[in-house]
């Protein structure tokens, strides 16, 4: 079994994403930062992220715009989704991560949390732990994955989940 969390749009939240990572750290095999920290690339919560790319909000040159990973069997996809229209539409960032045979797409940038099945592939959006929008919980989300089985489940980071966003997937 598998755990990767996933945060986006922490627009500046220092002490609080320390925090979240640190929470996990040790309990999940990878965590994910979907851009749009507004923190330098080697920043102390920054740090404990395997894989963040820049948002449009981020100045760091040195975050990349998109990673691709595997954790476990599943090939992860990450991008902040600002060059990908995610506000528009899912096809543009769906297209591409199938250029790299991702099963699970990881985007931010609209701050709406959501995780949607298209296809052979898993979207999620974790939404913001700063500026949510769509619902006033602010945000993160915890991906849990046994063999075709794919768990995800959002959170607030007082930890208190958000149950209507959960989803359970067959890959």
């Amino acid at each position: 079994m598998t755990r990767v969390l996933i945060v986006s749009d922490s627009h500046g939240f220092k002490l609080e994403l320390k925090k979240l990572a640190e929470q996990y750290e040790g309990k999940v095999d990878a965590m994910i930062h979907c851009g749009d920290s507004e923190l330098g690339y080697n920043a102390k919560p920054m740090a404990y992220f395997d894989q963040k790319v820049t948002g449009n909000c981020d100045y760091d040159s040195d975050y990349p715009d998109e990673a691709v990973f595997t954790v476990g069997n599943l090939t992860y996809f990450v991008a902040h989704g600002h060059m990908h229209q995610v506000k528009t539409s899912l096809d543009p960032i769906s297209y591409r991560a199938s250029e790299h045979g991702a099963h699970i797409v990881c985007h931010g940038h609209s701050h709406l949390a959501h995780a949607t099945k298209r296809g052979d592939q898993l979207i999620i959006n974790p939404g913001s732990i700063r500026l949510p929008r769509g619902r006033q919980e602010e945000t993160y989300a915890i991906l849990t994955s046994s063999d075709n089985e794919i768990n995800v489940h959002f959170y607030q980071l007082d930890g208190h989940e958000v149950e209507d966003l959960a989803m359970t997937i067959q890959l």
